[in-house]
């Protein structure tokens, strides 16, 4: 399957977010709180109706899956999913570990993904059958001969429950804890695709927080699963758990189970 034109729009939609959200920058925005408490900016919101413009003219027939404006079908059985902003609590504090997420899907399954860092000029582009690139050069994940070796990245304990964050600290006290990395949202996905860290483990993502994951992490040689080590797809609960080395998937998802 080729996705040369899929590609190229994908990289479009990426540069306009970048437009969209630069000017915000560091700029003393205010923020608002949607129904979930979570914030949202007008970065947010410009960046995605970016997306979107380019999109309505380009494919209409695709589905569209956004953050801020919701969910459309399309007839195409395709469908486009956007987070303008995955890490707004850290753009706002002025902190460049933020990015803009795009998928495709495609009958539901993740196909292609890019991770952007508009700040930073970063771009992690991954798709079915080729190898992820960053800024255009291939990218690896690296080896982890054991899970005690293994650097931890999640984004905060304050996103699991009480009953996750029990299954998580089970799986940090099986590796190099001392290491771990609180904080980072999917620039921690990036990071585990270019080979400087070997685990990201989260819960409660919903699918314009992981569908880009997917092609990025599995094109440069990790994996990315949920906590049962099934692939993500149609009907996934939003547990995810990525891995550098897919060899050690086996001993991280016994530890996430936590001897239940």
């Amino acid at each position: 399957m080729r996705f040369d034109h899929d590609i190229a729009l994908a990289l479009r939609l990426a540069d306009a977010a970048r437009a969209a959200i630069r000017p915000h920058f560091r700029s003393g925005l205010a923020s608002e709180r949607k129904g979930d408490a979570s914030p949202v900016t007008i970065a947010d919101r410009a960046a995605e109706e970016a997306m979107r413009r380019i999109l309505i003219a380009e494919v209409p027939r695709d589905g569209i899956a956004g953050e801020e404006f919701g969910y459309s079908d399309g007839a195409s059985g395709r469908q486009w999913v956007l987070d303008p902003i995955d890490g707004t609590t850290a753009f706002l504090a002025g902190r460049p570990l933020f990015g803009t997420l795009i998928a495709l899907l495609v009958e539901g399954w993740p196909v292609l993904g890019i991770i952007d860092q508009p700040i930073l000029g970063e771009r992690w582009l991954g798709a079915a059958g080729q190898p992820t690139t960053f800024n255009g050069q291939p990218v690896r994940t690296r080896a982890c001969r054991a899970l005690a070796d293994a650097a931890t990245a999640t984004t905060g304990p304050h996103y699991f429950d009480d009953h996750d964050g029990e299954h998580f600290m089970a799986l940090a006290a099986r590796t190099d804890h001392k290491r771990m990395v609180m904080g980072g949202d999917c620039y921690n996905y990036a990071m585990l695709a270019s080979g400087h860290l070997d685990i990201v483990c989260e819960a409660n993502l919903k699918l314009h927080d992981w569908a880009a994951l997917v092609p990025v992490v599995e094109g440069a040689g990790g994996s990315v699963s949920d906590w049962a080590g099934e692939p993500l797809g149609p009907g996934a609960t939003g547990h995810v758990l990525a891995l550098g080395d897919p060899a050690r998937l086996e001993d991280a998802v016994a530890a996430l189970a936590c001897g239940h």
